[in-house]
């Protein structure tokens, strides 16, 4: 796994979808989602799940799950995930995707 990665994961249609350190730490800053850390193991279980194309985003896909233990009468953890290809075509088959 490359330095800075979190873990790397494979939904269940054999995208790979991967989450930097920068990233889960942007997630849980105060300003944006702190409740989320206690959860982290959820959004790994929760990224194996299917996905719903945003209608406004065709890069932008929510991978959800329901649990019964998230706080604040929260029912479900929503992970968007935003799709990034490479510039060059020739090696778009090569694409990885990042939270």
């Amino acid at each position: 796994m490359v330095a800075g990665k979190l873990w790397t994961q494979r939904d269940r249609f054999g995208n790979e979808i991967y989450l930097t350190s920068e990233r889960w730490a942007h997630i849980i800053d105060p300003g944006n989602h702190p409740e989320v850390e206690p959860f982290f193991d959820y959004v790994i279980e929760t990224i194996k799940l299917g996905r719903r194309q945003d209608v406004y985003d065709p890069n932008g896909y929510q991978y959800y799950r329901s649990y019964a233990n998230l706080p604040d009468h929260n029912t479900h953890l929503v992970v968007c995930v935003r799709f990034r290809w490479p510039a060059n075509p020739d090696v778009a088959h090569c694409a990885k995707k990042s939270l």
